[in-house]
């Protein structure tokens, strides 16, 4: 088997079908509520202003489930998940898996937890995330020591 090619820095790692699926979807359900509001007559301004704030809702959702994604650079790695953002050097990254089964990356920290990082995930392009997870292994590898920086 050979090692996986390492990507030139600053590399961004996302799910891009997942996020174009869900953005796509997003932008239709918003376009679609609010063209229903606009032209059936016998909605009342208060049912008008629902289907909006309803279609801006679900739009904001998708949006939100579409944000993970994983940043690498000289200095480290930037772990971009749902509603968190976390930086860590790239001593702190012990291992990253990807096992079968998994729904998402998980990188092995110097401090002894796991971290997930939904920026790389199997789930509509499973050879594309092993792909990702093997460039973001060597860059850990590469780059890091496995102890924190002082």
């Amino acid at each position: 088997m050979t090692a996986p090619e390492q990507p030139t820095l600053p590399v961004t790692f996302r799910p891009t079908p997942t996020r174009i699926v869900l953005l796509t979807v997003g932008t239709i359900m918003l376009v679609v509520l609010c063209w229903i509001s606009l032209t059936l007559s016998t909605l009342t301004t208060g049912d008008r202003v629902t289907f909006i704030l309803t279609a801006l809702i679900f739009f904001g959702v998708l949006a939100l489930l579409s944000r993970p994604k994983v940043v690498a650079d000289e200095d480290g790695v930037t772990v971009v998940n749902l509603t968190s953002r976390r930086t860590l050097d790239w001593a702190e990254i012990l291992r990253v898996n990807l096992r079968p089964g998994d729904a998402w990356v998980f990188l092995d920290l110097s401090d002894g937890t796991s971290l997930p990082a939904l920026g790389i995930q199997p789930g509509i392009g499973r050879a594309r995330a092993i792909r990702d997870a093997g460039a973001l292994r060597a860059l850990a590898e590469s780059h890091g020591t496995g102890a924190p920086k002082s």
